[in-house]
């Protein structure tokens, strides 16, 4: 059941999308009737949420048990108000907690006083986060502080900052109160930070995670906590996260080793690696390392300094390798409107396979590298494999573990084997559902774990290692 509308591309962009996922490869082997309708269904479940608030315990801190104690208490008490919703343990996933998302609630009452948030502000409200004031465009003209107001995704971008009206495309994210007037949002010695809106009846309802418990969960999607355990760092070891911001692999593989050994993060960005560094420091992790470096710069062509402990680094340095590349990011939800060129699009190809190369070298023999990403194109996915296994007769395909998602889509030639070595996380692999109440209070457990599973962002990974003496 659609709420809102499919996922909108630049048209060059859709035919590329199109193309792809109507390729012959996989119309012999489903039908082109099969192919479409989980097509359009994908295009669909990108608008929408996810159906869980995934988070992963910090378990070099506190117990599992312990955190869903503690979580459960905040949710009924301080959001939900009395809703009982549960928080669920994942059976092959020891360290995460999923929360229910209920939605989409379509007896919402809408108020006059209106308010006009960013695309990318009111995906975050879509996922739980109250509105703050660097994400608001517009509001209604005469809005005072504690209004009950509703709130708008302009998901084309078109509305004029500080406008008093809006009649363009916008879709309805839900109700809240505003924490300050219009005038003092928009006035220009105002505040550029701090909270605007405080959403008191969201279209979905999820946790907010502002200062909740900080140092003991971190908000992850479970795609994102799976590729840790696949990589599965072990302590003592070397391992390196090539492009590593914010933190959140980082900090898993951290705490999958019991901070012994050594994590080498790496960004090119300084801002991102500055949040790295913060990142560890809450979550008490000291065997991570942090530097702002170019990865496709990472490998030393010449003999290093004994005691330069940072990047450039030489051949058969690291145990394993975390590569989660750049990429299209065309699985995160929800995203109504995707905004890149064809341009911007195809550019991350020929970067992704830079990394990759410097990643191979950098890996010791019998050293496993895992190779994920957030989008969902064959370019970046499965053809990247082809390509991988083509160029480096070194490497050769692993079993994954924990396998949860699907195989690896056909198109890029690769042998049926193959692709069920791979996992590719297609959220059109389950109905888009409206969850309530009453329906979850009828659930069994298993079949919400099963719908957690499925309906989460589109996700691929792969598992290499690199052969002996070859």
């Amino acid at each position: 059941m659609s709420f809102y509308p499919k996922i909108s591309f630049q048209h060059e962009v859709e035919e590329y999308l199109t193309k792809m996922f109507r390729n012959n490869e996989l119309i012999t082997a489903l039908g082109a009737r099969e192919v479409e309708n989980r097509y359009q269904s994908l295009l669909s479940h990108l608008s929408h949420p996810p159906a869980f608030t995934t988070v992963r315990v910090n378990t070099h801190l506190a117990s599992v048990k312990h955190v869903k104690k503690l979580l459960f208490e905040e949710i009924q008490k301080q959001q939900f108000k009395g809703l009982r919703v549960p928080v669920l343990e994942h059976p092959k996933l020891q360290d995460i907690l999923l929360i229910p998302v209920i939605g989409p609630r379509q007896d919402l009452k809408k108020h006059a006083s209106e308010v006009i948030v960013g695309a990318q502000c009111g995906n975050a409200v879509l996922r739980g986060a109250h509105v703050y004031v660097p994400g608001i465009i517009s509001t209604s003209r005469f809005m005072k502080a504690g209004e009950l107001v509703s709130v708008y995704s302009d998901i084309e971008g078109k509305c004029k900052r500080g406008a008093k009206e809006f009649e363009g495309l916008k879709v309805f994210l839900g109700n809240g109160i505003s924490e300050l007037s219009r005038s003092e949002i928009f006035s220009s010695s105002g505040p550029l930070n701090g909270m605007g809106i405080r959403m008191i009846e969201p279209v979905y309802l999820s946790p907010s995670f502002d200062n909740v418990l900080p140092n003991h969960v971190f908000l992850q999607n479970l795609p994102s906590v799976i590729v840790s355990h696949i990589l599965n760092p072990q302590p003592g070891e070397r391992i390196l996260d090539m492009c590593a911001a914010p933190g959140g692999k980082t900090t898993h593989l951290a705490a999958l080793m019991h901070d012994q050994g050594e994590v080498i993060a790496m960004d090119k960005i300084a801002n991102k690696v500055k949040k790295i560094k913060q990142n560890a420091e809450l979550l008490q992790l000291n065997c991570i390392k942090a530097f702002c470096y170019d990865g496709t710069k990472a490998l030393s062509v010449e003999k290093r300094e004994d005691e330069q402990e940072g990047p450039p680094f030489l051949p058969e340095s690291f145990d394993r390798i975390l590569l989660d590349a750049p990429c299209s990011g065309m699985g995160q939800r929800p995203n109504m409107a995707y905004s890149s060129t064809l341009k911007e699009v195809t550019s991350y190809q020929p970067l992704q396979r830079k990394l990759f190369t410097v990643a191979v070298q950098l890996l010791k023999p019998g050293g496993v590298l895992v190779y994920s990403t957030c989008t969902i194109t064959l370019s970046e996915n499965e053809e990247q494999v082809a390509w991988a296994l083509k160029t480096f007769p070194c490497l050769q395909l692993q079993p994954q573990e924990p396998h949860i998602g699907g195989e690896g889509m056909r198109g890029a030639g690769l042998s049926l084997d193959q692709l069920k070595l791979l996992q590719r996380f297609d959220p059109s692999a389950v109905k888009l559902q409206e969850m309530d109440i009453d329906s979850l209070e009828d659930s069994r457990e298993d079949d919400l774990i099963s719908l957690a599973n499925k309906d989460c962002i589109g996700f691929f990974i792969a598992k290499f290692v690199k052969l002996n003496n070859k």
